[in-house]
Formats: C-alpha cells, sequence, structure tokens
C-alpha cells in the first residue's frame, strides 16, 4: 500500500511539472509492471511524461526502474542490436540486419515490438514465419544455435511497464520521444545489448519532424548509452517514403526475404538501408573484437560494409535466416513469392498525367489499420510507384490488399479523407 501512495503522489507531482527522484518512479514503473495502477492512472503517467518532459537524470532513472522491475537476459562477450524509432511504414530492415550480423559471426538477440504507430511491428511479421512468443530458455536455446533470434519483447515480463504504457498508447497513436527514448533502451539494456546502433529517421511524415528534434534524441541516446555501460552509433538520415514498397505484414516480410534473396524485384532503397545498418554496427562490434579478426576482416572485405555486402550478396544471410526461422519453430522452407497478400484487392490508378510528389505515411498507416493490418496478416498498401517516379493516366499508383471484403470497402471509403498520394 505504501508503494502505491508513493506512486500515486508522484504521478500527482508530476503532472504539475516537478522532477521525480529515482524512488518515486521506481514505485510508478513497480505499480504499473504489478498492474496495481489501472489504465486512467496509467494514462495520466504516460500523459505527464508528453506534456512535461523528463530531464535528463529522470529519463536514467526510468529506465533503470523499467529494467530493474522486469527480467532480464544475460549473454556473455558482444551483444549486438538495431533499432529503429519507427513510424516509417514499409521499412522492415530487422530481418536483413539481424541475418547479417549473426552470419558474421556476432550474437544479435532482437527484442521486437508489435505495432504501435505503424500498420505493423517487426513481431507482427516475424510471426509469421516462425513464433515470436518465445520464453526466456528457448531465447538462450536459439541464440546459442544460431547467433540470432527475432522475438517479441512482451512474450515474457522483460520492462513489463514499458509494454502496458505502450497499449494505453496506443489508441492516440502518439509516443512522446522521452517515452521512444526509455522504451528502446530499457529493452537493450533488459535483453543484454551492449553494441547497438539507432536508426533515427526524421521527415515531415513521420514521428521525428525535424533535424533539430533528431540532434537532441541522438544527444540523449548517447547519454543514457553511456550511463549503461552501451556502445551506441545513432544514425540520423531525412525520411519521406518508405524503403520499400510493401505496408502491412506479409507485405513488408516479402520485401525483406527478397532483398535477403536477392530476387531481381527487390527493393534496392530497403537494401541500401539495411546495409548501412549492419555495417555500422559491425564496425562498432569489430571495435571491441580480437585484433586477428579486425585484420581478417579488412584483408577480405575491405570494411565491415564489405563484410555485410558479402554477407547479403553471397546468400549467406538468407541461410541464417532459415536457420533462425527454423529453430524458432517454424518451416525453413522460405521462399518470398510464396507469401501472398489478401485476396481481395483495389488498385488505385491515376486520373491524369504527372509525378509522385507526396507520400503520406501518417495516411498510409490510417488506410493500412482500416484494412486489416496487423491483425489480418495480408493487409496492406503496396506501392507501385513512389516519389519522383513519373505516371501516365491509367497506371496503378498503389494497390490495396484486406482478407475481407468489408475492411476492403472501409479502405477504399476511407482515401476520400486520407489519401496516400499526391502526384
Amino acid at each position: 500500500m505504501e508503494e502505491k501512495n508513493l506512486a500515486l503522489s508522484a504521478i500527482r507531482k508530476k503532472l504539475l511539472g516537478k522532477r521525480l527522484s529515482y524512488k518515486e518512479i521506481y514505485a510508478i514503473m513497480d505499480q504499473i509492471s504489478e498492474e496495481k495502477l489501472g489504465d486512467v492512472l496509467t494514462t495520466y503517467f504516460a500523459a505527464s511524461g508528453y506534456s512535461n518532459g523528463f530531464t535528463n537524470e529522470e529519463l536514467f532513472y526510468l529506465t533503470k526502474a523499467m529494467v530493474e522491475t522486469g527480467e532480464k537476459l544475460h549473454f556473455k562477450g558482444i551483444v549486438a542490436d538495431k533499432h529503429s524509432i519507427g513510424g516509417v511504414p514499409g521499412t522492415r530492415t530487422t530481418p536483413i540486419v539481424v541475418s547479417i550480423v549473426a552470419a558474421s559471426g556476432f550474437k544479435i538477440p532482437k527484442s521486437s515490438s508489435r505495432a504501435i504507430t505503424t500498420p505493423d511491428g517487426t513481431a507482427d511479421d516475424m510471426e509469421i514465419l516462425a513464433p515470436v512468443d518465445l520464453p526466456r530458455d528457448r531465447i538462450y536455446e536459439v541464440v546459442k544455435k544460431t547467433n540470432g533470434c527475432i522475438v517479441w519483447g512482451g512474450s515474457f515480463k522483460l520492462a513489463p511497464a514499458d509494454d502496458i504504457l505502450i497499449q494505453v498508447e496506443k489508441p492516440l497513436l502518439f509516443e512522446s520521444y522521452d517515452k521512444i527514448l526509455v522504451s528502446i533502451m530499457a529493452k537493450k539494456i533488459a535483453f543484454g545489448s551492449n553494441h547497438v546502433v539507432i536508426d533515427l529517421p526524421w521527415g515531415q511524415m513521420v514521428k521525428v519532424h525535424s533535424i533539430k528534434d533528431a540532434e537532441i534524441l541522438k544527444e540523449k541516446f548517447a547519454f543514457l548509452a553511456k550511463k549503461f555501460g552501451i556502445k551506441i552509433r545513432v544514425l540520423i538520415h531525412k525520411t519521406d517514403e518508405p524503403a520499400g514498397r510493401g505496408i502491412g505484414p506479409v507485405l513488408e516480410m516479402r520485401e525483406s526475404l527478397r532483398v535477403l534473396q536477392q530476387k531481381d524485384n527487390r527493393p534496392l532503397d530497403l537494401e541500401i538501408r539495411s546495409i548501412n545498418l549492419a555495417g555500422t554496427l559491425l564496425e562498432i562490434c569489430l571495435k571491441d573484437s580480437p585484433k586477428k579478426l579486425q585484420e581478417e576482416i579488412k584483408k577480405n572485405y575491405g570494411n565491415s560494409f564489405g563484410l555485410a555486402t558479402h554477407m547479403l550478396k553471397s546468400q549467406k544471410a538468407f541461410e541464417k535466416f532459415k536457420e533462425i526461422v527454423k529453430a524458432q519453430g517454424g518451416n525453413p522452407d522460405l521462399d518470398s513469392e510464396k507469401l501472398r497478400p489478401g485476396k481481395h484487392s483495389f488498385e488505385v490508378k491515376a486520373e491524369r498525367n504527372g509525378e509522385v510528389k507526396t507520400l503520406n505515411s501518417k495516411n498510409i498507416t490510417i488506410v493500412a489499420r482500416i484494412l486489416g493490418a496487423p491483425g489480418q496478416k495480408g493487409a496492406g498498401i503496396f506501392l507501385n510507384s513512389k516519389l519522383k517516379d513519373k505516371v501516365k493516366r491509367g497506371d496503378v499508383l498503389y494497390t490495396l490488399y484486406s482478407e475481407s471484403v468489408y475492411n476492403l470497402k472501409e479502405g477504399k471509403d476511407t482515401l476520400k479523407n486520407f489519401p496516400v498520394m499526391e502526384y
């Protein structure tokens, strides 16, 4: 009872814009993780952070308390990880990056999220191919066997307060920058990661709207990483459109597999982004590796980016991904073209000649969710045209997919108020 009273007092204090001590923040995280506060009080705390923000010291306390009130994994040596702050549908780099890094000989146990502000999360996509709700012992087994895994972080009590906060934020489709930061870092620390690359896109249509905000977030990531002894690299880049063309679980996983299989129809933007992330992650891992390995990589591949490219082009990354799928309990007989989107579809065609000027990621998310994503795995949008593409009257701009006639109709009707593309 004393802990709950302290938590309530701390929430009131934060709503007034005052700073919290570690003891107060721990009490809040403890009560949230034990599901003793309820949705209303939990939402009050989430809202207080969104409106008032947190000091760097409070961010450290929040991250530490989230980790301490849940379970933790422990791996020996270098433990790699990559995370995108999200908000960009159709950019499913994780399966590619995990496969490249694991094939290169480094451990990369990946804790992934479900959809929050996009039509699908990595965990929503991966479970098409293999179970993602793995208990702690199975995660250890999979990583020992393959060097990597792609699992849902909520499958056991890993920073449980974070998952509960995500649920209360989901209906409004927002996360504060501070909450994004703490959520990511708590999961990395709880999963035992010590070498991390953060993918931080910014742009008008994604979570972070300006380069200034991106730089502030980068500094905060560096602050927390130093506090917890993590080597980190934050990659900031302007993003105006998805790196791939598919939006929704099946369509996005199909794009990732096309890159891993090096198919002719693979999205090259997604491939380049994945090599950049994997190469950067391998670079910071190699800096803490034995001199002999560093010299070997330099001699054979030039640098970490050459190594990442080799793993992809030689299909060693694809073979590694099949190993991971099999170890997690899925069928390793994989082919991108076996992944079929929903049977109900509608092509949106150009009514005039023109050039694609904008792709609205927020509207893409709204329409894809109405089509049924992520619950309907085959629901989503395929972008037949992307930015700066010239289109003629009658050309297909994009295609809607759903597993339900009703959802498809609703999706089509939604386009009037939430246009996906301007040309």
